[in-house]
């Protein structure tokens, strides 16, 4: 009997742990939501350019600035007769205010005329690294360095394939 007594209340025992356990959770809820954001794009509106060089048996750079000035080192002289100078302009869309991160290309672009070749590198823009979209646009350009041979052989040089420019939201 006596374990039948404590079976009992160890069953009693139990029984109201369960009970009581069962009245100790509470639940309570929330709502999602999502806010979509106008897409950023980019769009081309201007070439670069270097413009006319000159170049004698020294090799040497142009320089072309994003604001489109350009300077020269070396064998490379810039004649008064300066041709088309133009940086690349892009023009960036999206959400306004929002900030965005630029990428610029970081390898060597060639370009070409015939079977003769020079490199563009060291690809810089206005803005820099961050661009910031004033009521939802903002103009980007594009400066690189030309790296031209020495006695270069003459002719209009352009590559086969475009450079990016890679814009995305921070």
């Amino acid at each position: 009997m006596k374990n039948f007594l404590s079976s009992i209340g160890i069953t009693f025992v139990l029984v109201s742990l369960a009970i009581s356990s069962s009245f100790a959770q509470a639940t309570a809820t929330a709502n999602a939501s999502a806010t979509i954001v106008t897409p950023i794009s980019i769009t081309k509106t201007v070439d670069m350019n270097f413009g006319n060089v000159a170049v004698n048996a020294t090799a040497g750079t142009v320089v072309l600035t994003p604001a489109g000035t350009r300077t020269s080192t070396g064998g490379v002289t810039l004649p008064a007769t300066a041709g088309t100078v133009t940086a690349a302009s892009f023009t960036v869309n999206g959400q306004g205010a929002y900030t965005y991160a630029i990428t610029l290309p970081s390898t060597a672009l060639t370009i070409s005329s015939g079977a003769n070749n020079m490199t563009v590198t060291t690809f810089t823009s206005t803005p820099s690294a961050t661009g910031t979209l004033t009521a939802g646009t903002q103009t980007l350009n594009v400066g690189a360095t030309l790296n031209v041979g020495g006695s270069q052989v003459a002719g209009t040089y352009t590559s086969a394939t475009p450079f990016s420019v890679t814009v995305n939201y921070n």
